[in-house]
């Protein structure tokens, strides 16, 4: 496995797969670089897809305790693109992934290519919230009480080895912890208008982690930004819905230089 080396030098695992303009997967709260299998082989047919596991996640050490914020997630996903040997890449992040992404496209504005945020929001404290049902759910580390806020019924009964496979993750209870209040203290609602890159916000209706109000404010704050509403879509609509795929691909291909 390759490793990229931070600042803080925790190692984070990552890999690649495809030819043509760098894609980079940022992926969610905890959530190990597996967890994109199923979208990894059409997307390698066009781009060179790189995925990484977060720090503390799977095959990556845990680094130092203080840099478990979403900023911080930005400069490791940078970090990886370092290590690629990659200066400038379109940038896919899924929930907390998709809340790193939004620092990267503000403070490493030259890396990011184009950015999609999928499920995901620039802050619980500002935006609108989760209710304690959701939250308690998201917490308890039950696949039973968790599945249903990120999968339809029909996608799981068709799905079972992906799902089982998305929520398999490989961390400490101190890591889960650490990513868990990374994302409830992520706040970027004030630097959206910043972002320069071309941005493409995809969003279920029944978004129960995300409510799907964040990503009408995120699309009014970000410049020219593309919002696409899923209706019926959960959490990990990237996965459920198929189209979300197909929207993806058209996206990065009219961004694509």
């Amino acid at each position: 496995m390759k490793k990229a080396v931070t600042p803080d030098g925790a190692e984070l695992a990552w890999t690649e797969e495809g030819r043509g303009e760098p894609l980079l997967l940022v992926a969610g709260q905890a959530t190990g670089m597996a967890g994109w299998d199923p979208v990894v082989p059409g997307l390698a047919r066009s781009f060179r897809v790189i995925r990484f596991d977060h720090r503390g996640i799977g095959a990556s050490s845990e680094g130092s305790a203080e840099n478990y914020t979403t900023r911080a997630f930005a400069a490791d996903a940078v970090a990886v693109l370092d290590a690629v040997g990659v200066h400038r890449a379109h940038v896919y992040g899924h929930s907390m992934g998709g809340r790193a992404a939004q620092w990267m496209a503000v403070d490493f504005p030259s890396r990011v290519a184009s950015l999609v945020l999928a499920a995901t929001s620039a802050g619980d404290a500002r935006g609108p919230g989760r209710s304690a049902a959701a939250t308690a759910a998201l917490t308890s580390g039950d696949p039973a009480r968790m599945v249903p806020l990120f999968f339809s019924p029909a996608f799981v009964e068709r799905n079972p080895g992906v799902v089982a496979a998305f929520f398999r993750v490989q961390a400490s209870a101190a890591v889960k912890s650490r990513h868990f209040r990374a994302s409830r203290l992520h706040d970027a609602w004030d630097v959206l208008a910043q972002i320069q890159a071309p941005t493409l916000i995809i969003h279920g209706s029944e978004d129960a982690l995300a409510p799907a109000a964040n990503a009408v404010a995120m699309a009014e704050r970000i410049p020219g930004a593309q919002l696409i509403k899923v209706d019926g879509g959960r959490h990990g609509l990237h996965l459920d819905d198929g189209r979300v795929q197909t929207w993806i691909e058209d996206f990065l291909s009219l961004v694509a230089t």
